[in-house]
């Protein structure tokens, strides 16, 4: 019989709270870990799976599709500090996201004279020994702590995650030396998991429930916005009978995920950097904004003052973001279902007026119908030239109930979601940041939650590098986690270029078409992935091409084969030049 470790009582404890993989990236510091999984193996003990990660950036990010699709947070292993700093952009995106992960990192031993097992034994434990390892993070966790004991990692690793899933939910942070971690530790009888739940669902308060219906009974053009309410499918369907019920059109400003089916004639459509104001937001008298961190950027869109809102978000006062705010009548901190689901309540006891509601419903159909007609205008070629619009069709076409769309488009994000359609929630999602690479791994957490699932990975040419495709593509196929990922390549890094256009519109960037962004020469991208995975590999040049190219891809993906199409669009070199 093994001893029993530290290393095992932690393992032990994922796997008790629902952790079902270590997205792992081992090193020096792991040994314990190491010999614990391997003991594991051998006695058949139930415990979490490992999968190799050659990348930091790769291993955050699966965990992150992963707990998206599933509400289940899913533990990342790295590497002292080096490894945590390699985490980079994805540490941002698990907290802007709000999305709940536990990280685990060792720490250079302790002793150095062999006065316990695990001691220094490599040069590298004084390299990477650093005065404060959590300090690295902080600025991007919930919680941090440090490991000292066997005798009570369990707790620590429920407390972890039980702060991790209370919301605003987000990533957690725990580190553990080697000889803590190489500790011998009586085995723990005594703990009930079920005495660690996440903290309940907040409600609004009953008294300003009758006070927002009457603010909404008296107003003549309602609107709904939201950004990120379809994290809890519940929530959508609640949101839906809320606006239904009074003919509420609903706006989506910078969505990520699917909040509101969009062949609702209720949906207005969508928002990100909108360069004019949007006219149903501008007549808007009464606004419920519910789950949007940017509900419209005031510079250029925004509504009447005299507009009355109400604010409802797990962390309506973003406090951890220093410059921000939204004039509202009220914030209120609560769980968007259970919100929308009182204020349901309190109108199905009121007697509406049916006439309002028709007119209302019929003139915001009429401009559902408008948004309708744009978008299939949009998706029209002129030549044989693809265009975003027309590439994001195809894409619909060949998706359907079952398929899931991960979307790093950038350049392209605001007609990504006009164009895709996706009615059911979890059908679609992004990383609720702005740390670019996160779709590749992401592809491999969301296929490997729910395998029955077609997963199709949508990113721009720089989102894909930035994604660590040959560490992706290793991963997709060692782990048989086939998803078909379509590269927007326009042979560059557009948004800088559209964000230096938007402050110096005829700067000398103009003059000169001098922007530092563009790709050339260019890269043959979709080899990557045919190198390091064995994928379908196919660059698409002509529209004409496209359609027979899907096919062909999403029948390698039917078959266990990771598929990437390079598909090429108008190059940055030409958007916006004189």
């Amino acid at each position: 019989m093994n001893k029993y470790t530290t290393s095992m009582a932690f393992l032990e404890a994922l796997q008790e709270a629902g952790v079902s993989y270590l997205f792992s990236n081992f090193g020096s510091d792991h040994p314990a870990l190491i010999e614990a999984l391997a003991a594991g193996e051998k006695e058949e003990k139930d415990l979490p799976r490992v999968v190799m990660c050659p990348h930091e950036m790769v291993a955050i990010s699966a965990a992150h599709g992963y707990a998206q699709v599933t509400g289940k947070p899913q533990a990342v292993i790295v590497h002292v500090e080096c490894g945590t700093q390699n985490l980079g952009a994805g540490l941002h995106n698990a907290w802007k996201g709000e999305v709940p992960i536990l990280i685990f990192a060792g720490k250079s031993p302790y002793t150095q004279e062999g006065e316990l097992l695990g001691s220094r034994n490599e040069f590298i434990q004084w390299i990477q020994d650093v005065p404060d390892q959590g300090g690295i993070v902080r600025g991007y966790m919930k919680y941090i702590n440090e490991i000292q004991t066997g005798l009570n990692v369990k707790q620590l690793v429920y407390r972890s995650l039980q702060i991790s899933q209370t919301t605003p939910k987000g990533p957690v942070y725990l580190m553990g030396a080697r000889e803590v971690m190489e500790e011998e530790i009586p085995k723990a009888t005594d703990l009930d998991i079920d005495q660690w739940k996440p903290v309940a669902p907040a409600a609004l308060p009953p008294g300003e429930v009758t006070t927002i219906i009457e603010d909404l009974l008296k107003a003549k053009n309602p609107l709904v916005v939201t950004s990120y309410l379809g994290r809890n499918k519940k929530a959508v369907t609640e949101l839906v009978s809320f606006c239904e019920r009074m003919a509420v059109p609903i706006l989506e400003s910078v969505p990520s995920y699917m909040n509101f089916p969009p062949d609702n004639t209720l949906h207005m459509g969508y928002q990100w950097n909108t360069k004019k104001q949007n006219e149903v937001l501008e007549n808007a008298d009464f606004i419920l904004v519910v789950n949007s961190t940017v509900p419209w950027i005031p510079l250029k869109n925004k509504p009447l003052k005299e507009a009355i809102v109400y604010y409802i978000d797990d962390n309506p006062l973003k406090d951890q973001t220093p410059l921000w705010y939204i004039p509202s009548k009220q914030f209120f901190a609560a769980d968007a279902e259970t919100a929308l689901k009182q204020l349901n309540e309190k109108l199905e006891q009121i007697t509406l007026e049916d006439d309002i509601v028709v007119s209302r419903r019929a003139k915001v159909k009429e401009l559902n119908l408008q948004k309708v007609k744009a978008q299939k205008e949009a998706e029209q070629l002129s030549d044989n030239t693809m265009t975003p619009e027309y590439v994001l069709a195809c894409i619909r076409q060949v998706s359907d109930e079952n398929t899931i769309i991960i979307n790093e488009l950038i350049s392209s994000y605001d007609v990504s979601y006009q164009h895709l359609n996706m009615n059911q929630p979890g059908s679609v999602f992004t990383s609720g940041g702005g740390g670019l690479g996160w779709n590749g791994g992401a592809a491999i957490g969301a296929k490997l939650a729910d395998p029955s699932k077609m997963v199709i990975n949508l990113t721009g040419d720089g989102s894909y590098i930035f994604s660590v495709p040959s560490a992706v593509y290793w991963m997709a196929r060692k782990y048989q986690t086939p998803f078909l990922t379509i590269i927007f390549n326009n042979e560059g890094w557009l948004s800088p270029k559209l964000s230096t256009l938007g402050i110096h519109p005829e700067g000398v960037g103009y003059q000169t078409k001098q922007f530092f962004t563009d790709f050339t020469p260019v890269s043959d991208l979709s080899k990557i992935a045919e190198a390091a995975g064995g994928a379908f590999a196919l660059k698409v040049t002509q529209a004409n091409e496209l359609t027979n190219a899907l096919k062909k891809a999403i029948e390698a993906v039917h078959s266990g084969q990771n598929a990437v199409l390079d598909v090429y669009l108008p190059s940055v070199k030409n958007y916006g030049n004189k």
